[in-house]
């Protein structure tokens, strides 16, 4: 009987976070572009830049950034933060952009989706090591939000550029 009750607790708490996820997307969707743009929270994207291009391309001395300085680059907890608050904005953007270009952005979208529940995953495994200790996989946690962050935001500026070139700018200072 305890393992029903556990399985549907279980379902329930999964069902709960498909909704909220349901309704924030709705409710970002009935935005304008201005206001989208105005609720990004700055980042420091030439750190989450280098992160994610020493994670995505390795060469020679992979080693190289230790964890205090991963932290740094990527703004601390805030950055962190920021990060997983815009990954909902930048998905909406893309969907903003099927209004000009539908065959390109309903890839690229999904193509953000994907990059949005890595960089999910990898903030939700940093919130709770922050409640255990990290122990090893903390940077490697670090550097997958970066990564899929850098990717998220790359591919929606190659998006608007092919898209809509007018809001290319705005969107690129924004960002």
């Amino acid at each position: 009987m305890s393992f029903l009750v556990l399985i549907g607790l279980v379902v329930s708490v999964f069902g709960f976070a498909f909704m909220r996820t349901r309704l924030k997307a709705s409710k970002l969707s009935r935005l304008s572009w201005e206001d989208l743009v105005a609720r990004l929270k700055p980042v420091p994207v030439d750190g989450i830049s280098t992160i994610a291009v020493d994670y995505l391309q390795p060469t020679k001395g992979q080693i190289d950034i230790e964890t205090n300085e991963l932290w740094a680059m990527i703004g601390g907890l805030e950055g962190l933060k920021s990060m997983y608050a815009n990954a909902e904005i930048l998905i909406a953007l893309a969907g903003y952009a099927q209004r000009w270009n539908v065959d390109e952005s309903v890839i690229v979208a999904e193509r953000m989706r994907r990059d949005g529940l890595t960089l999910r995953r990898a903030t939700k495994k940093l919130s709770l090591g922050f409640v255990v200790g990290f122990g090893i996989h903390g940077p490697f946690h670090v550097q997958e939000a970066a990564s899929a962050y850098y990717l998220m935001r790359r591919r929606l500026l190659a998006l608007y550029e092919t898209s809509h070139v007018g809001r290319y700018s705005r969107l690129a200072d924004a960002l």
